[in-house]
């Protein structure tokens, strides 16, 4: 199996309820970073056999999934035990023996059509072949210059004009949309800050940026997920979770 096929069964497992699957997959000193879940594979496994228990069973619906060096990154449609969907974002870490070793994810509620009539999974499925450095080079620039703010004037040299198809719940089409939906928030006193990005994961002509920062002051995770073209940015959907509080976390791993 190549680790991209083990990723997608690890989470497949939230299904079947096959904790020896389960077992056989994850390393022995798996690490978590899902802060409601406890460290450790042998947490794992327990919440395959809780899922497998309950009387509604869940659901797993993969949508993208890439793969960049030792790590897996997918986007993915879950319904745990019936609770409702949510769309995540998965990175998994492969360690030397080809186990899993570790796991970041951020969730957030499924939502209506946003204001150009896209869903937060919906839109171009086909990945390219072509230089993934290039495309970590265009997301990363992208995310310093202008989501963490350090070059702002740069923002127009990333778009193609007002061409670039929106994924998020609150914001229309187009660099124009971006615009008009920052203005909005501007003038509603909400901030939308990025303080660190912790990785930019890139395969083909997909990258997606795991960062943190507060949103409208409150402590929050952004996964961003990015499709570049020509060089330029495309094509955008993310996950954004606000940070529980520390007095709640199953686990003292933190987010990153």
């Amino acid at each position: 199996m190549t680790n991209k096929e083990k990723a997608l069964a690890l989470i497949a497992t939230f299904v079947s309820g096959d904790t020896a699957k389960a077992k056989e997959l994850l390393a022995t000193g798996y690490i978590q970073h899902n802060l409601a879940f406890g460290t450790g594979a042998d947490a794992f496994v327990a919440a395959v056999e809780g899922l497998a228990q309950a009387p509604v069973k869940t659901t797993v619906n993969n949508i993208r999934a890439f793969e960049d060096g030792d790590k897996v990154f997918l986007q993915t449609v879950y319904n745990f035990a019936g609770a409702g969907e949510q769309v995540g974002f998965d990175v998994f870490r492969f360690d030397a023996d080809g186990k899993i070793a570790e796991h970041w994810d951020n969730l957030a509620d499924k939502a209506a059509l946003n204001p150009s009539g896209h869903t937060q999974i919906d839109g171009t499925l086909e990945k390219k072949d072509v230089d993934k450095e290039e495309t970590r080079k265009v997301v990363a620039g992208f995310v310093g210059d202008v989501l963490r703010g350090e070059n702002p004037d740069k923002l127009t040299s990333y778009y193609d004009g007002d061409k670039y198809i929106q994924h998020n719940t609150s914001i229309a089409d187009g660099l124009s949309g971006l615009g008009a939906a920052l203005e909005a928030m501007a003038k509603q006193g909400i901030s939308m800050v990025y303080n660190k990005t912790h990785m930019v994961l890139a395969d083909g002509d997909y990258a997606l940026a795991c960062s943190e920062g507060t949103f409208g002051g409150v402590p929050t995770t952004y996964y961003d997920l990015f499709r570049v073209e020509n060089g330029f940015i495309a094509e955008h959907w993310d996950v954004m979770e606000t940070l529980a509080d520390k007095s709640t976390w199953a686990n003292e791993n933190g987010k990153f």
